[in-house]
């Protein structure tokens, strides 16, 4: 009885094992049946992007640093980027070291004109003093000589004419004097105004820095979110990063409500791109989302990729949908949609062989069948003809296919 339960159980192990190495034996050939899809056909471009604020408000430092001679300058500190907050509160606190340097080489310079300026003034005061007695006593004499002149009436006429000719003396005398002392006044005038001028200029300019030196802790100039200025490279402008002095940008406030995906295109397909598609816009933080988009622009010039040889053309996405989850810097899959047919059978790609340059599919009837292919996306191609809604063909090519009859697309079988 052993035996004979011992023997039917043997048996039962090699009928599951033949049906097992069957069944994977058929699984191991790929014969995997699809049926020829109908529908709307789709071309697209996928591009990877980072979103950006279409319109921002910059938040700015310090204005005319130039004029300091201050090309550079370094953020201290900063808030952490996408901080939310209200008009007035602190943003950024960037390096004073270079400014306040240079207010005390001002503050030098102006002790040093007050300095000339009262010493100008003394010198003027006195130098004007000595002259204004000078020419008193000149006056005094001119009148003293026209006494004489008036007394020599009764003198002989050569007395009388020596006289007169004293007067003139005294007068011509007096007369240059006069003008000696307007011009030395016209000149300690003019000296005061230069070293006046000079400190003028080095108030002023000591003015602006200390005017200047309070922007150097940079506050929000509206509600909103501060998102860091990036670099040309890409990299955020945080603590460290050195600002220059041409363009006083510290962070920006952008406005969330228009969105941009900023996404470079290869050279091969960015002639497909075109301003007005549409796109469907992905972002990695939320996979199972989806928004519209358009394409807005597309640059005429390409650029070179850094680390590679590849250029790329710059394409900007605005995303049509407002959503209160997209923010800037997010990275985004974009899905550019160059050309749409409606309508059209279409098959997988890897159905599709070729044999001499003819294009053909196996079919479910057991037949190579010739087709007539269309345009052509990632994953399907459209067949023209050749093929019916109800057929079904091979994703790989079945076991012992080609020995399948070749069906032409005029029915003459090779």
């Amino acid at each position: 009885m052993k035996k004979k339960i011992i023997a039917g159980s043997i048996l039962l192990a090699i009928l599951i094992a033949i049906v097992y190495f069957a069944n994977r034996s058929k699984k191991d050939t790929g014969e995997i049946l699809v049926k020829v899809k109908r529908g709307d056909f789709v071309v697209t471009v996928a591009t990877t992007g980072e979103l950006v604020a279409q319109k921002s408000t910059p938040i700015k430092g310090p204005e005319g640093l130039r004029e300091f001679r201050i090309f550079d300058l370094k953020i201290a500190d900063i808030i952490q980027d996408g901080s939310v907050v209200k008009k007035g509160d602190y943003v950024a606190t960037l390096d004073k070291t270079d400014i306040t340097n240079r207010i005390k080489d001002i503050e030098l310079d102006l002790e040093r004109y007050e300095s000339q300026l009262i010493t100008t003034r003394l010198d003027t005061a006195l130098t004007m003093r000595g002259a204004r007695e000078e020419l008193i006593n000149m006056k005094f004499d001119v009148e003293g000589k026209q006494i004489t002149l008036d007394q020599s009436i009764y003198e002989p006429p050569a007395t009388q004419r020596q006289a007169k000719i004293e007067l003139e003396r005294s007068k011509r005398t007096y007369d240059q004097a006069v003008r000696n002392f307007k011009l030395k006044l016209a000149k300690s005038n003019a000296n005061m105004a230069d070293v006046q001028r000079a400190y003028n200029v080095s108030k002023q300019r000591y003015d602006k820095m200390l005017s200047s030196l309070k922007s150097f802790t940079v506050e929000a100039p509206q509600d909103g979110m501060v998102v860091q200025k990036r670099n040309w490279d890409g990299s955020k402008q945080g603590i460290g990063a050195t600002m220059s002095g041409w363009d006083n940008v510290v962070a920006e406030m952008p406005e969330l409500k228009q969105m941009i995906s900023k996404t470079y295109v290869n050279e091969i397909d960015v002639s497909k791109i075109k301003v007005g598609q549409r796109v469907e816009i992905r972002v990695d933080a939320f996979p199972d989302k989806r928004f519209g988009g358009i394409v807005q622009s597309v640059a005429n010039v390409g650029e070179r990729m850094r680390n590679s040889n590849a250029k790329v053309f710059e394409v900007q996405i605005k995303a049509t949908s407002i959503d209160s989850l997209l923010r800037p810097a997010m990275t985004t899959q974009n899905l550019v949609t160059t050309w749409t047919k409606k309508n059209v059978r279409s098959v997988p790609i890897e159905a599709v062989h070729s044999l001499n340059g003819v294009s053909y599919v196996f079919r479910g009837n057991k037949t190579r069948q010739e087709v007539k292919l269309g345009q052509s996306n990632d994953n399907e191609i459209i067949v023209l003809d050749g093929l019916f809604d109800y057929d079904m063909v091979y994703l790989n090519p079945p076991e012992k296919a080609e020995e399948w009859k070749f069906v032409r697309l005029t029915n003459t079988r090779i």
